[in-house]
């Protein structure tokens, strides 16, 4: 996996506008944290009329610093969104009172409230966009052409864009350089999230640039490398359930012993994203069902 030097802490410039292709700048929001690493980096496409991917939270600061990104005379036109999580999606509602553009995503949050909005910066449940995006749809601007690609897994209203220009893929939190991808059930899937990185692995983009962190220049390894890990982790899960009955917390403890404590809510919800998949293959079952603090054990 090649990962840019973008991970130096002391390269990060908040703020700063960074080109790291041609008609693409990049912005990125002060809001470092463990699940967001150097913070939201905020994509702008094209020139003149000009496309942003993922706004981020609702920092007026980051708003400010997007809107000096553009040249005199540019305007932006599109706002896209990869899915709704607080750290994506939210920013839009004050980037669309200075600019009037419209938005776009696959649709609202999808999950039902529950206890996962403590998570990843919580869920934007108030996002509602303008006009809804399906599979391959593309949207084009002034000089720009942006395909639109479903990704589910990691939310269900997860979404990929392609800037067909540059055959360069902007993947949101679908595949990440420094961290493998959260799934939180009920809305995250893990047969989803596999199933759409396989998706993936039939595109012929060579570069992808996740929402945090540096980018990656070899998808489709980074890609099988996933997926194996994913797959590797399941089978150690049912691996686990097969000698004894446990909890969430007693499989977190036997698979992730190291994690810090401030990790431990996301950890045990990586393993239910696992269990849950093992569940619809029939595999393992709940001992009280819908009680995720409940045992389970393999069939």
């Amino acid at each position: 996996m090649q990962i840019s030097d973008e991970s130096r802490p002391e390269k990060i410039k908040y703020g700063a506008v960074e080109n790291p292709a041609p008609g693409i700048r990049r912005v990125l929001a002060q809001n470092p944290g463990p699940f967001t690493y150097h913070g939201t980096g905020t994509y702008l496409i094209g020139k003149g009329e000009v496309a942003v991917i993922d706004p981020g939270p609702f920092l007026p600061g980051h708003i400010n610093n997007i809107l000096g990104a553009l040249e005199p005379g540019e305007v932006i036109t599109h706002i896209l969104i990869t899915h709704t999580h607080a750290d994506h999606s939210p920013g839009a509602r004050l980037l669309k009172t200075f600019t009037n553009a419209a938005t776009f995503g696959f649709g609202p949050h999808g999950g039902c409230a529950d206890n996962t909005d403590s998570m990843e910066a919580g869920i934007d449940r108030d996002f509602v966009p303008d006009f809804e995006l399906e599979d391959g749809e593309i949207l084009r601007g002034e000089n720009w052409e942006i395909e639109a690609v479903h990704t589910p897994g990691h939310c269900s209203n997860h979404l990929c864009f392609v800037y067909l220009n540059e055959n360069t893929l902007f993947c949101g939190d679908h595949l990440m350089a420094w961290s493998t991808t959260v799934i939180l059930p009920p809305d995250g899937n893990m047969q989803d999230y596999l199933k759409s990185l396989e998706k993936l692995t039939l595109r012929k983009e060579q570069i992808y640039w996740p929402t945090h962190g540096p980018s990656i220049t070899d998808p489709h390894q980074v890609i099988n490398q996933t997926i194996s890990h994913r797959k590797q982790r399941i089978e150690q899960i049912q691996s686990a359930l097969g000698r004894t009955r446990a909890t969430l917390s007693e499989l977190r403890k036997q698979l992730y012993p190291d994690t810090p404590p401030e990790l431990h809510t996301a950890a045990e919800y990586s393993i239910l994203a696992s269990i849950g998949y093992l569940i619809e293959k029939g595999n393992v079952v709940c001992e009280a069902p819908g009680d995720w603090s409940s045992n389970f054990f393999a069939v």
